[in-house]
């Protein structure tokens, strides 16, 4: 059996919309889609993404808390952001937004 690094049969994400139709507006309807087990990515992640991951859980692991310790974190272990700048808390949180977290 082919290893997947993401789920190739989800269907693109739409912004959820009230509705009074019960079942609809669902991500997914069950039994539509093959469930990859663990996998509920569309893309596998970029080398900036993993390395993002990556330094989160430093950050986390070294006591972080605050958007403002992690940033702390960053600057200080040399991670830069996706256009090479240092961070600040707002670059950050705009970061966390852009990537759905």
């Amino acid at each position: 059996m082919e290893s997947l690094s993401y789920n190739p049969n989800l269907v693109p994400w739409e912004r959820p919309a009230p509705n009074n139709v019960a079942g609809k507006g669902q991500i997914e309807q069950p039994g539509k889609v093959v469930n990859i087990v663990w996998q509920t990515r569309a893309a596998a992640p970029t080398a900036y993404e993993d390395a993002l991951g990556d330094a989160l859980e430093s950050a986390f692991e070294g006591g972080a808390r605050t958007p403002e310790d992690i940033v702390r974190a960053f600057n200080h272990a040399g991670f830069l952001a996706a256009d090479g700048q240092g961070w600040t808390e707002e670059r950050f949180l705009a970061e966390i937004h852009r990537l759905g977290a």
